[in-house]
């Protein structure tokens, strides 16, 4: 009896495993994407494009073109990623926006070994986590609309 429960959830780990792989390539394939954009636009040339993504020590100021292209690079990434997330997993783009985040912030500790403890690399990783978020979830509910699942159905399965 436990075996036919034991393979469905072994299938569904490989999907969400499969669907956050993508999700996670898909979300650095774009940042360098956008990074690469910004400093052909900024004619930046003293940037090392792939610590980018990860680099909070610049320094915030408007004036910065460094800076600029980072902040720029994360909210369009983090906009973009969220239509892109809701393409791949349907229907939980907050979960998969939220695990995508707490994995680069790991992965931004492993390749700064340090800590991140600069406000405004928190402030411009929590509102592109929240524009991921309600973006994607949007065009997710637009696009699947028929497949999602009410809480009153719920009750009746």
């Amino acid at each position: 009896m436990l075996s036919p429960l034991m393979g469905l959830l072994k299938q569904s780990s490989n999907v969400v495993l499969q669907n956050l792989l993508m999700c996670m390539v898909c979300f650095y394939s774009l940042y360098y994407i956008v990074v690469s954009l910004c400093i052909g636009l900024f004619r930046v040339h003293e940037i090392n494009s792939l610590l980018t993504p990860f680099d909070y020590t610049t320094q915030p100021s408007w004036q910065n073109p460094k800076y600029l292209v980072g902040v720029i690079s994360t909210e369009v990434t983090y906009v973009l990623g969220g239509l892109v997330f809701a393409w791949i997993v349907e229907e939980w783009v907050w979960d998969y926006a939220i695990t995508v985040t707490l994995l680069h912030v790991g992965m931004t500790v492993a390749v700064m070994s340090d800590f991140p403890s600069a406000e405004h690399w928190w402030i411009a990783l929590g509102s592109g986590l929240v524009m991921m978020i309600f973006g994607g979830q949007l065009l997710a509910y637009k696009l699947f609309r028929n497949n999602f699942v009410y809480p009153a159905e719920l009750q009746n399965f």
